[in-house]
């Protein structure tokens, strides 16, 4: 299973969406609840969000390659819960 980050703010609403619809893939998908996502809080990380290149919040990074930053839906989630089972 490949490393999966996700970058957000927590007063975003689209990253506040992002982990809604990662809760409701897991629960949808059974083979998908395996999947650990690191959550880096850039505000409460700076130090590690500055390491990395977006702009946009939420990002997705699975294995070191940013695979999607910005407003998401629930398709795009399961997409990169799957490729991160690969």
């Amino acid at each position: 299973m490949k490393r999966v980050q996700l970058f957000y703010l927590k007063n975003c609403p689209f990253c506040k969406k992002a982990l809604r619809y990662i809760e409701e893939a897991k629960a949808a998908h059974s083979e998908l609840q395996p999947i650990e996502i690191e959550l880096i809080e850039e505000s409460e990380e700076p130090a590690v969000a500055d390491q990395y290149d977006y702009y946009y919040v939420p990002t997705f990074y699975i294995d070191g390659v940013k695979e999607h930053e910005g407003g998401i839906y629930p398709d795009e989630v399961e997409h990169l819960l799957r490729k991160a089972l690969n």
